[in-house]
C-alpha cells in the first residue's frame, strides 16, 4: 500500500471461497458491521471513517470491510458480481472474525448487501441501519438519475478519472452541501482507484429487494436524503411502504451521504438505535 495514504491497514480475511477481504477491527463490545457504497475509489474508512470512531467510543466493537472488488480487498476480474457474491464473501468475513451476532450499517450498494445479509442469515443480523440502500428500484431507473449518469461518464471514460473528475462527481453526485468533499477524501479515493479495476461496477447486479423487506426480522432504522442525485425517490417510497419495524428520517439539505453531510446526526441516532435493540 502506499506510505502517502491516510486510508488505513487493518486486517485481511482469508475466506472459504479462496477470496481475501481487508477490514477493519475496532473497539470492544457488541459487533457493529459497516458497508460502504460503490463508486470509484470507494473503501469501508473512506465512507464511515466520520462515524465508527463514534461507536467504538459509545461501547461497540465496529468491523469496517472493503466489499469484494473494492479498497484492499481482492478484486477479481474474472467474475461476475452479484449481490449473493458479496453477501457470501461479508459472511465469510465475520466468520473469520469470530462474529455470531451483529448489527449492520450500509449505504447504497452496502445497504442492499446488508439487506440481502439479514436475509440470508437472520439469525446472525439484530438490527440494520440504512443510508439510501440500493435494491429498492428497478435498474433502469437508477441508471437514469444524474449523479448515476455522471458516474458512468467519468468511469468509463478514454481520459478516466483525475482528481478534478473525481471532486466533481463528488460534489454533483453525491452531496448536497460541496464543502464535505475535501482534499483528503479525493487524494484517498483517487489512491484506491489506483487498485481498481472496471470489473466490479460492470457486472454488479442487484436485484430489486423491496418485496421482501417484509420478510426482515430485526428493526430497521434508515436514512434518506432530499437531494439524492443517485437515488430515484421510488426507493424511498419503496422502503417506506414495505419494511416494518423501522425509524425513517428524510433529511432535508442532504444527498447520497447522510452519514457525512448530517454526521453528528447520524451519529447519535445510530448509538440510541443500537442502545435500545433487545438483548443490548
Amino acid at each position: 500500500m502506499s506510505e502517502h495514504s491516510t486510508l488505513p491497514e487493518g486486517h485481511y480475511a482469508d475466506l472459504a471461497n479462496g477470496r481475501r477481504i481487508h477490514y477493519l477491527d475496532e473497539g470492544e463490545g457488541p459487533v457493529v458491521v459497516f458497508l460502504h457504497g460503490s463508486g470509484p475509489g470507494a473503501s469501508g474508512h473512506s465512507n464511515f471513517k466520520g462515524n465508527y470512531p463514534a461507536l467504538v467510543e459509545a461501547g461497540y466493537r465496529c468491523i469496517v470491510p472493503d466489499l469484494i472488488g473494492f479498497g484492499y480487498s481482492d478484486k477479481p476480474d474474472d467474475v461476475e458480481y452479484p449481490l449473493a457474491f458479496f453477501v457470501e464473501c461479508v459472511k465469510q468475513t465475520l466468520d473469520v472474525a469470530g462474529v455470531e451476532h451483529c448489527s449492520v450499517v450500509g449505504n447504497s450498494l452496502g445497504g442492499a448487501v446488508a439487506i440481502g445479509l439479514a436475509l440470508a442469515h437472520p439469525e446472525l443480523v439484530q438490527g440494520l441501519i440504512l443510508m439510501a440502500p440500493g435494491g429498492m428500484s428497478e435498474r433502469e431507473e437508477y441508471l437514469a438519475m444524474p449523479g448515476m449518469q455522471k458516474m458512468f461518464e467519468i468511469y468509463l471514460s478514454e481520459d478516466g478519472l483525475n482528481e478534478n473528475s473525481m471532486r466533481d462527481l463528488f460534489r454533483y453526485g453525491l452531496v448536497f452541501d460541496p464543502a464535505h468533499v475535501s482534499d483528503a477524501l479525493v487524494a484517498e479515493r483517487m489512491h484506491v482507484m489506483a487498485l481498481m479495476n472496471q470489473q466490479v461496477m460492470l457486472t454488479m447486479d442487484i436485484p430489486n429487494l423491496a418485496g421482501r423487506l417484509g420478510e426482515l426480522q430485526c428493526p430497521i432504522l434508515a436514512f434518506w436524503g432530499c437531494n439524492d442525485q443517485m437515488m430515484p425517490d421510488s426507493g424511498l417510497l419503496a422502503l417506506a411502504r414495505n419494511a416494518h419495524a423501522m425509524k425513517l428520517l428524510v433529511l432535508s439539505e442532504c444527498g447520497h451521504w447522510a452519514m457525512v453531510e448530517h454526521e453528528g446526526l447520524f451519529n447519535s441516532e445510530c448509538v440510541s438505535f443500537l442502545g435500545a435493540l433487545p438483548g443490548r
